[in-house]
């Protein structure tokens, strides 16, 4: 399949109350209103396709680029086209499909650490989800490693761009539900920090809050622990 026969599946499969929706979720004008059940039927005919994941992304529309993040293999991706995407992104739902795909690369440390000192909105966006990713599934990392960015998070949060503030509190929660000592430290920075502010828009979404949400996690986790016993 070529990248224009996949285009236009996707604009045949777009519908104009999609597109409102993303409208308000900051997705620009180039867009075709695709829902994510779509993309995740295409996801798994062309998951692995690289080359057709370069392709798609340069097109510039969003969903192609959602799709092209879906599909890319983290193997073959590079450093050099990893800077390019970053680039590129103008938007949080793009920016987090991105992150996820980067955080399966063998570089994601190396550009969390990089992209998290970003003034760009996408791009410290993508450096914090890309924290959050990491947090949770690398396992190697010390805990001081993640300490020091709770710190960060604490120092930083409030002057931070909107979307950015956002990945930073979603971080903060991913490192809390990593281990025991890391849940009472982050608990300490929620209460610290307090109140994170994000506007999410003309939409119905809201910012969890931190130590909420890591209780209700780690309450949920245990609850599943009683039933396989």
């Amino acid at each position: 399949m070529t990248a224009e026969k996949i285009l236009k599946e996707l604009e045949e499969a777009g519908t104009a109350q999609n597109r409102k929706v993303y409208a308000r979720h900051g997705v620009g004008t180039q867009m075709f209103g695709v829902s994510f059940k779509f993309l995740r039927q295409k996801q798994k005919e062309y998951k692995g396709e690289h080359e057709l994941a370069l392709k798609l992304w340069r097109t510039g529309y969003h969903e192609a680029r959602l799709l092209a993040a879906m599909i890319a293999d983290p193997q073959k991706m590079d450093a050099e086209i990893a800077e390019t995407w970053v680039q590129d992104l103008n938007n949080y739902v793009q920016c987090d499909e991105f992150s996820s795909l980067i955080a399966r690369t063998a570089f994601s440390q190396e550009k969390m650490e990089v992209w998290t000192l970003s003034d760009a909105e996408w791009i410290g966006r993508a450096g914090w989800h890309l924290l959050a990713n990491i947090a949770q599934h690398d396992a190697a990392l010390p805990d001081k490693y993640f300490i020091a960015y709770l710190e960060r998070i604490e120092k930083e949060i409030h002057q931070r761009k909107n979307r950015v503030r956002d990945g930073m509190n979603n971080a903060l929660i991913a490192i809390g539900i990593r281990n025991s000592l890391l849940t009472a430290r982050a608990m300490q920075s929620a209460e610290k920090i307090g109140k994170v502010e994000v506007d999410h828009g003309q939409t119905s979404c809201k910012t969890p809050d931190a130590a909420g949400y890591i209780e209700k996690t780690l309450a949920y986790r245990e609850k599943k622990k009683t039933k396989k016993k």
